[in-house]
């Protein structure tokens, strides 16, 4: 019997899709389950992971009904996940010893700063390519062993294990593969760049035994055989939900570089199988593993919040109803009227890494209405874009012609078309937005023969839209310098 489809699990920071592709890369169906958010107290952010399981086993129920879709007929299954997450659970028995602590969370800022005070933020940066911040799994995993009753002593009798989203999924599909690929693991702080492995000098000096942590594998690789609802299905692919939507995007050539727009905001930039160090606050990382091939690495810009703003203006002011509203609000006026957003919630990410910085409104006057709030939270979005674009370019030495784009906010003509304006550049949206997803499906297809080589790949990507610049170059930097007058006003924040 021939196989026809490849599918795949995209964990996401507030909800999990089960997609499944046909040969071109087109969606046959899918599904999206949400799960809650917790916040226990200002800066935490947890989920629960028992309730991740059970969406993703939703998701995938439903997407075979809707589709009428045997599992018999896919061929892999590739994994996409929320970085940096942390899962701490038991080796028999499954059950998490709390819930997962979220990449957004900034309660170990105190461990941060005290590794911090030998040698500065980059101490473990020629190794890892992280800055040390509250962003990374390492030192939530300190936390977790510093302060759950046991779990260091569970941890040193091998019954306690580590993974991010990706290895707790991958050990519930299987019934117990403790595995992650390079990519995740490259989000941790803990694994050397150089040598794809687990770091023994950063685990002793955070405390963290290496019985705890996952085998690392490349991105395409056969994890193991799926049972339950997938019955047989080789897990045949993992990869980081930015790195997969690098993927999906084919941007398989140094030089070429992504910009995901959905909680937060990521750009990724190609640079091969050298690994640039960043002088401009960017993050060196691990793009992608196929299979034996040499790993590929990628500079990044990381911005933690984007489409959680405009679930901000939603759920904690009531500005709007539903998210589509932004676009319809912020386009009953012309500009912002002098409003810059600054949304540091959970401190700056990329290019500042400031976890004292907290989120400010400027430029306030009795003029502005809630449309020029609307407008300036979508521009917050397309601004730190900009700075980010800023720092690659000097980093890499290598000026962007265009920007590819996936995620959620994409469908927002209003924010690209900003976007566009101030990068300079044209904005591309490929005719399937769902990158992130269509990644991994790609890693698992590659890794079973599915499709046989990457040029295959970039035979299926099309364009959707592409909007061209229109703002004067004259006001666009205007504009930018005052948003670097916002984003100033934003720092150490926190005492």
């Amino acid at each position: 019997m021939v196989k026809k489809y490849v599918a795949a699990i995209d964990q996401g920071t507030t909800s999990t899709r089960f997609i499944v592709f046909d040969r071109r890369g087109k969606i046959v169906a899918s599904n999206q389950q949400e799960h809650q958010q917790i916040y226990p107290q200002p800066g935490w952010v947890e989920h629960d992971c028992d309730e991740i399981w059970q969406r993703t086993q939703s998701a995938i129920e439903n997407t075979l009904e809707i589709g009428n879709i045997d599992p018999q007929d896919i061929v892999a299954l590739g994994i996409t996940n929320q970085r940096e997450t942390t899962i701490v659970w038991n080796r028999k028995t499954g059950k998490p010893y709390g819930n997962a602590i979220v990449w957004q969370d900034t309660r170990t800022h105190q461990i941060c700063s005290s590794l911090a005070a030998v040698e500065g933020k980059d101490r473990f940066r020629e190794r890892c390519g992280l800055p040390l911040t509250t962003y990374f799994s390492g030192p939530k995993i300190k936390w977790m062993l510093d302060n759950i009753a046991g779990l260091r002593e569970a941890a040193n009798r091998g019954e306690a294990i580590f993974g991010t989203v990706d290895s707790f999924l991958i050990w519930h599909l299987t019934g117990g593969a403790h595995v992650t690929d390079v990519t995740n693991a490259s989000r941790t702080m803990l694994m050397d760049l150089q040598t794809l492995d687990w770091d023994a000098e950063t685990l002793e000096t955070m405390g963290i035994p290496r019985c705890m942590l996952p085998e690392i594998c490349p991105s395409s690789h056969i994890f193991g055989t799926a049972k339950g609802l997938l019955d047989g299905v080789p897990i045949a692919a993992a990869l980081g939900d930015q790195q997969a939507a690098l993927v999906g995007q084919t941007c398989f050539n140094v030089g070429e570089a992504k910009n995901t727009y959905g909680t937060g905001c990521f750009m990724l930039l190609n640079t091969g199988e050298a690994i640039v160090p960043s002088k401009q606050g960017l993050l060196t990382t691990v793009a992608y593993k196929m299979g034996e091939s040499p790993a590929v690495y990628a500079l990044e810009g990381s911005i933690a919040i984007a489409g959680a703003l405009v679930q901000w203006l939603r759920d904690n002011l009531g500005i709007i109803n539903t998210s589509a509203e932004v676009e319809t609000l912020a386009n009953t006026v012309e500009d912002s009227a002098g409003v810059y957003i600054v949304p540091a919630f959970s401190g700056l990410y990329a290019p500042y890494w400031q976890d004292s910085a907290r989120g400010v409104i400027v430029g306030l006057t009795r003029y502005a209405t809630k449309a020029h709030i609307a407008r300036a939270v979508l521009e917050a979005t397309a601004w730190q874009t900009r700075e980010i674009l800023d720092a690659m370019n000097q980093d890499s030495g290598v000026e962007l012609l265009s920007l590819k784009v996936d995620g959620g906010m994409v469908g927002n003509h209003t924010l690209m078309q900003f976007q566009s304006d101030v990068l300079g550049v044209p904005v591309v949206r490929p005719a399937v937005t769902e990158t992130t997803a269509l990644g991994a499906a790609y890693a698992a297809g590659l890794a079973v023969g599915f499709w046989s080589k990457l040029a295959q790949l970039r035979d299926n990507w099309a364009v959707d839209c592409i909007w061209e610049p229109q703002m004067p170059r004259s006001l666009r930097e205007q504009k930018y310098r005052f948003w670097k007058k916002a984003v100033s006003r934003t720092f150490d924040w926190e005492e």
